[in-house]
C-alpha cells in the first residue's frame, strides 16, 4: 500500500517562495506519474501539478502555471514542488500521490491520502 510523507510547508509573506517534498513508499516509485493537490478549508481537494514517470510532461492548474514547478527525484523516490510568488489564494493543505497520469487531474481516483503539509501565505 502506498504511503505518502509531505513536508516543507510553513507560514510564509505574499511573494515568497517555498519548496514542498513528498517521499512515496510502498510501490514502485519510478512506474507511476505523480502529483500535487491541495485543500484550503472549506473547500474540496483540487488538482496543483502533475508528472509522468518519465517527466517528459507536466501539467499545472491554471491557477499555479508559471510560479510553480513539479520535478520529481526517482533516487530518492521523492516528488518535489517549488512554488514562487505565493498569493494568499494559494494558502492550503498540500497533498502529493502517485498513480496512472491519464487521472492524475481527478483527486477522486486516490483512495490513499498523506496527512499533507500546511501552507500558510499572509500579507
Amino acid at each position: 500500500q502506498v504511503q505518502l510523507t509531505e513536508s516543507g510547508g510553513r507560514s510564509v509573506q505574499a511573494g515568497g517562495s517555498l519548496q514542498l517534498s513528498c517521499v512515496v513508499s510502498g510501490v514502485a516509485f519510478n512506474r507511476y506519474a505523480v502529483g500535487w493537490y491541495r485543500q484550503a478549508q472549506g473547500k474540496e481537494r483540487e488538482f496543483v501539478a502533475s508528472m509522468t514517470r518519465y517527466g517528459d510532461d507536466r501539467k499545472y492548474a491554471d491557477s499555479v502555471r508559471g510560479r510553480f514547478t513539479i520535478s520529481r527525484d526517482n533516487a530518492a523516490n521523492a516528488v518535489i514542488l517549488q512554488m514562487d510568488n505565493l498569493k494568499l489564494e494559494d494558502t492550503a493543505v498540500y497533498y502529493c500521490n502517485a498513480g496512472t497520469y491519464a487521472y492524475m487531474y481527478t483527486p477522486k481516483t486516490f483512495t490513499s491520502w498523506g496527512q499533507g503539509t500546511q501552507v500558510t501565505v499572509s500579507a
